[in-house]
């Protein structure tokens, strides 16, 4: 499940990439035009420069931009490193395994199904870059949001 930390970083990192290339914009600007409370912002910006999306600048003149070309950043490794792994357990988890108590691991039907869900989840958001995502129309973005 995508969380409100996702969704916003994923809508300030959309923000980021309909500036002017090398343009950079303050939390506050980003926080205002995308209905998202600053201070959570502040973080998920935070952990998104520490994570190699973003770069950023202190100053009057500072702000946030993107770190790297739209076109090479995977809206997925971005989910990933503000939400974790995309298994809604941890025992369908690629990168963060931890066996359940409660079950066989070898036999368990609900882990499947959480692989599959897994797997579903990383193939569409392992497809799309943020350029990709920008570029969407409204009625495709909705659709895009719906999906996942």
């Amino acid at each position: 499940m995508l969380t409100k930390k996702g969704k916003y970083g994923l809508k300030a990192a959309v923000h980021l990439a309909r500036l002017p290339p090398g343009g950079s914009i303050q939390v506050a600007e980003i926080a205002e035009a995308n209905n998202i409370p600053k201070k959570f912002l502040d973080v998920i910006l935070n952990d998104l420069r520490n994570a190699g999306f973003l770069a950023s600048k202190k100053g009057k003149f500072g702000g946030y931009r993107l770190g790297k070309p739209a076109e090479e950043i995977i809206v997925g490794e971005m989910i990933r490193a503000l939400d974790g792994p995309l298994a809604p357990f941890p025992c369908a988890s690629r990168n963060a395994y931890v066996p359940c108590e409660d079950c066989d691991v070898a036999h368990c039907e609900v882990r499947r199904l959480m692989v599959r869900i897994r797997d579903a989840m990383g193939t569409v958001l392992d497809t799309y870059t943020l350029a990709e995502m920008r570029d969407l129309s409204e009625d495709q973005m909705k659709t895009f949001v719906d999906y996942i």
